[in-house]
């Protein structure tokens, strides 16, 4: 009985009326085979705790070395001395759930409890990135380096691909990936609560860097914007994009918590939004008189920032955004860089981050609660004047600054 060796491996012939065996005398229990078509694979053979016999073939002659297969193998045969089954464990994942059948379990359980924009959003990921990529892995069989290299590819942009209605692309990148893994995680803990894994492969995994939004437009660059504003309104832009700008800089919402806001969630009296839904759920929002004066005229639609054909709200923001910028001579600015910039003046009026966090619509314990009917005064002065800075900067000659009292500077709320 030889050592298997690569010189013994390619001297093997087919044998077309029976399968060849040929056992290694260095591992008990490990062998090579050719099948009589000559495909020739490495295989074990051991008992179970029960006693009973089992053959596993586990790769393919070519795809490793002799000396990777004798490694393969002694870690098989050492997992079977200890009481484990190889050849049971494989057919087991054979037979267990993809990857794309866990995320559609996933989408069906999370249905009702988890926020409909949220439950988009991942749907989208989904679809997009993880099914593309590990959509025909089975679950057992995934590893943490499946999840990094999963990440590493849409970082590269491999799961880039032309938006379904609304134009563009999703072109990946580090901050989609990042956010891509981490969604991948929550739906494998989902795994683990239905005993379909006993540990969860993205755990441990290193996320890429967020590229969470640093820039943001100083009294200067809002300045430039809003004569861009002005010069681009005499040119025939689209008055919904111009406002839903203005709008976004005076108030820090979020680019679809404008453009989705009905008429009907305004409320002028109390200077705030009503949102009946928000990324940290219902909620007030305080807003600012100037904000309030920002508004389009209501043209009829139910919506704050009506599209120029047919009965939807405005969709093309980024496209406004760019061309306003490129009028402006301004450089890396993007929609959410209106809401980094609203925080920013606030931050440099001296408003504490706890009321920030509440002009912006953060998610803050025991807040919700305290403002439930009617915003609490203190974030209406501040909504007041941080949007009455901003308009100050956005036609400097028309509108006159106001200072803001010490005593609401440095307070939360």
């Amino acid at each position: 009985m030889p050592k298997i060796t690569k010189r013994l491996v390619d001297a093997l012939e087919p044998d077309p009326a029976r399968e060849v065996q040929v056992w290694d005398s260095e591992l008990r229990g490990f062998g090579v085979r050719v099948m009589p078509s000559g495909v020739a694979s490495y295989f074990v053979f051991y008992r179970t705790a029960e006693g009973r016999q089992r053959k596993l073939t586990f790769a393919r002659v070519g795809a490793v070395t002799p000396d990777e297969a004798r490694r393969a193998a002694r870690e098989k045969i050492g997992a079977s001395t200890n009481g484990e089954d190889p050849s049971a464990d494989r057919h087991k994942i054979r037979r267990a759930v993809t990857v794309a059948e866990l995320c559609d379990l996933y989408l069906a359980d999370a249905a009702g409890r988890v926020k409909a924009s949220t439950l988009a959003m991942d749907r989208s990921r989904i679809e997009r990135h993880v099914k593309p990529l590990l959509g025909t892995r089975r679950v057992p069989a995934l590893t943490s380096d499946d999840v990094e290299a999963m990440q590493r590819d849409i970082e590269a942009g491999r799961t880039a691909a032309a938006r379904v209605g609304v134009g563009g692309v999703t072109t990946g990148g580090k901050g989609v990936a990042s956010r891509t893994v981490g969604m991948l995680g929550t739906i494998l803990e989902f795994a683990k609560r239905k005993k379909i894994v006993t540990a969860n492969p993205a755990r441990g995994v290193q996320r890429s860097p967020d590229g969470k939004q640093r820039r943001f437009l100083s009294a200067a660059e809002i300045g430039r914007l809003g004569r861009a504003m002005r010069e681009a309104e005499d040119d025939g832009e689209t008055a919904s994009g111009i406002a839903a700008v203005r709008f976004l800089l005076m108030t820090g919402c979020r680019r679809m918590e404008a453009l989705a806001l009905p008429r009907a969630w305004l409320d002028e009296e109390h200077g705030c939004i009503r949102f009946g839904d928000t990324k940290s759920g219902a909620q007030l929002r305080p807003i600012g008189k100037a904000a309030f004066g920002a508004l389009p005229y209501a043209s009829g639609s139910k919506w704050t920032f009506p599209a120029e054909r047919g009965d939807g709200h405005f969709v093309g923001l980024p496209k406004v955004l760019d061309r306003l910028c490129t009028r402006a001579g301004l450089q890396g600015v993007t929609v959410h860089v209106l809401r980094h910039s609203f925080a920013a003046t606030a931050a440099g009026m001296g408003y504490s981050e706890l009321t920030i966090a509440g002009l912006l619509g953060h998610s803050v314990p025991g807040v919700t609660a305290r403002y439930a009917h009617v915003p609490d005064a203190a974030l209406v002065a501040a909504a007041d004047a941080v949007s009455e800075r901003i308009a100050c900067s956005l036609v400097p000659a028309v509108a006159k600054m106001r200072e803001v009292p010490p005593q609401h500077a440095q307070q939360g709320f």
